[in-house]
């Protein structure tokens, strides 16, 4: 699978990380356990409901009782008394006035979804793979006619001013793209109370082979988001669980991919040989030394 570098006349081969199965299932899994991670525990105060006293006695004879007196079992506070004469309202019973909350949402809770690794790992590469196929990424609502993912020049990096990186991307043909993330239209329903008001689309996104000026000059335009490629998530290349984001690589980002084996099982495998790799070497030479000071 090879993609024009944008602006030359040289071609680059896609890494084994595009070539991956798309599983939507898997890549829905790896976007709500990261999401989950971002919500903050809530729930009832533990004494809500539960202030006053509204304890009845069923005894005969008892003080506060309802012993043949015709009312009803239900858990009720004293408005007011005289003498032996009780005024009573309902209590802390869940279908009472000022009563508890029944099955309230409780701070204890687990709300933190977990993912395997493997996973995790599957679901990026799976949506890498998504962002290579043309008519995925049209289905998710971008406006863009050429091959995906865009492979743009390194000096991409370089640009250190937002107008710069605009007259860019316009130049990549993403004039279209960018105008539908200018839109900004006002929430239906209650979010517009909750900091939430506006809806803004999603745009493409920009990665580069280690963090640099772009990440923060390309972040001002609406919709357009920059990030290293060894900080990719599920999140970032499927938000909202659908597959299929606009994405431009920079030349370097996808020799990395492929030198470093980002997001890959063998990754890790590799990297543990060589730590066993380090120590051994490093417990020879202290051996070494050892035996020379002696």
């Amino acid at each position: 699978m090879k993609r024009k570098i944008q602006g030359t006349s040289k071609t680059i081969e896609l890494p084994e990380q595009f070539k991956e199965e798309i599983r939507q299932d898997i890549i829905k899994k790896a976007v709500i356990a990261s999401q989950s991670k971002k919500l903050t525990p809530y729930g009832t105060n533990l004494l809500a409901g539960l202030r006053k006293s509204s304890f009845l006695s069923k005894r005969r004879r008892k003080y506060r009782g309802t012993y043949g007196r015709g009312k009803s079992r239900t858990p009720s506070k004293v408005m007011w008394r005289r003498g032996m004469q009780f005024g009573y309202e309902g209590a802390t019973a869940p279908m009472t006035k000022g009563g508890r909350v029944a099955h309230p949402p409780e701070t204890r809770k687990i709300i933190v979804k977990k993912i395997n690794k493997k996973e995790r790992l599957f679901a990026i590469r799976s949506a890498l793979s998504a962002c290579a196929k043309k008519e995925i990424v049209t289905r998710r609502g971008h406006k863009y006619d050429g091959e995906t993912p865009l492979i743009i020049n390194d000096s991409f990096e370089s640009l250190s001013k937002t107008k710069e990186v605009k007259e860019a991307l316009l130049k990549l043909g993403l004039e279209k793209e960018l105008e539908r993330c200018s839109e900004k239209k006002i929430r239906a329903g209650k979010g517009k109370m909750r900091g939430r008001k506006y809806k803004k689309k999603i745009g493409p996104l920009i990665v580069v082979s280690k963090s640099c000026k772009l990440s923060k000059a390309g972040r001002n335009i609406p919709g357009v988001q920059v990030r290293s490629v060894n900080r990719l998530s599920a999140e970032l290349l499927a938000p909202g669980t659908m597959p299929g984001r606009l994405c431009l690589f920079t030349e370097s980002a996808i020799k990395e991919l492929k030198e470093k084996k980002l997001y890959l099982e063998e990754n890790k495998k590799l990297e543990k040989k060589e730590e066993k790799q380090e120590k051994k070497a490093e417990t020879k030479e202290k051996k070494i030394k050892k035996g020379e000071k002696k």
